[in-house]
């Protein structure tokens, strides 16, 4: 039998064990798995971290891409079998609501997401709503695609979000497996970029990746740093610290942007009033992004115009990938599951 990643107890271990293979309901596909990200997401739902948790057991990860092996019934969205496909953390939409009818599905009240609601792809083989996969294009190679599928469509829906345009002057608070790919697309929109984080080598990254300024929050004030620039047109903070995020906001220029992406364990920042009003400063929280959206994020991937950095492991390291995302000595990697 098929292999998965399962939890059964907040905060405790991973199991590795057999499990039958997924028999697909109406709608959905059975996909083989090639590759499956490492999203700190997954360890919140592991541990319970958010106040709506998961029922257990449950198979994590929303970052999975592989062939699709199998179909049920009434399977919509075109997919056939053998088509290469990406599991996104939008599992399932209705498709009825005012959200889903206006192109902001991410919005379903009634929506299912990948390793959290239903479960994800820990696994050799996961069912899929064939509405909600994405097909991967031939040039976009999995182990690639699989950070994309979050960490590249949630940055990317950020960067779209804020109004980045030419000439503007973009910060990005946190150079991780998110941040690294929101300096990109920042820099694909013309933006002059600054990247903020307290570890030189993901710095060194973000200046490979186009940004062309970098600080170092461990040894300089980032706020008077960006000040300098002019403040910053519009910021992404995708770091886990809310100090970061009140950061950012101090560092914005009159008239700024800021776009609220990681989701620390606390929960909470403290934002003024007055200076909100008075300097038209406008805040934004942006989750993931659209099934269109990440079609575009794997064709900009395909003309070559954006690098994910990532490194590979196998599932029955999954305690250990866990164990180097929360302490950090994953560095400036994604961590990818390669089946």
């Amino acid at each position: 039998m098929p292999k998965a990643a399962v939890v059964h107890e907040f905060k405790g271990p991973l199991t590795i064990e057999e499990r039958p293979m997924p028999s697909p309901d109406e709608g959905q596909v059975v996909v083989r798995m090639e590759a499956s990200g490492v999203c700190h997401t997954d360890i919140h739902a592991a541990h319970g971290d958010w106040p709506v948790k998961p029922s257990l057991p449950l198979v994590p990860g929303h970052e999975g891409v592989g062939r699709v092996v199998a179909l049920g019934p009434e399977v919509h969205g075109g997919v056939a079998e053998g088509d290469r496909v990406a599991i996104p953390w939008l599992g399932y939409a209705c498709g009825e609501c005012r959200f889903c009818n206006d192109g902001r599905e991410t919005l379903c009240e009634r929506q299912l997401n990948s390793g959290y609601a239903i479960d994800g792809a820990y696994a050799e083989y996961a069912a899929a709503y064939g509405r909600h996969v994405v097909k991967v294009p031939d040039g976009v190679d999995s182990l690639a695609a699989a950070p994309l599928t979050c960490a590249g469509v949630t940055t990317y829906k950020a960067v779209k979000i804020s109004g980045a345009r030419p000439s503007m002057l973009a910060a990005v608070f946190g150079v991780g497996g998110l941040g690294h790919l929101a300096v990109q697309y920042a820099e694909i929109t013309g933006c002059e970029v600054v990247a903020v984080d307290i570890h030189e080598d993901k710095l060194a990254l973000a200046r490979e990746l186009g940004a062309t300024h970098t600080i170092n929050a461990s040894e300089q004030d980032p706020v008077a740093e960006i000040k300098k620039l002019g403040g910053a047109d519009v910021a992404v903070a995708t770091a886990v610290s809310p100090s970061a995020f009140e950061q950012a906001y101090a560092a914005m220029a009159r008239g700024g942007t800021l776009v609220f992406v990681g989701l620390p364990a606390q929960n909470v920042v403290h934002l003024p009033i007055f200076e909100t009003v008075l300097n038209g400063i406008t805040i934004k929280g942006s989750i993931v992004g659209t099934h269109h959206d990440l079609e575009e994020v794997f064709r900009l991937h395909e003309l070559g115009r954006t690098r994910v950095a990532y490194e590979t492991r196998r599932l029955e390291q999954v305690n250990e990938a866990f164990k180097e995302v929360e302490d950090g000595s994953a560095g400036t990697a994604r961590l990818v599951f390669q089946f």
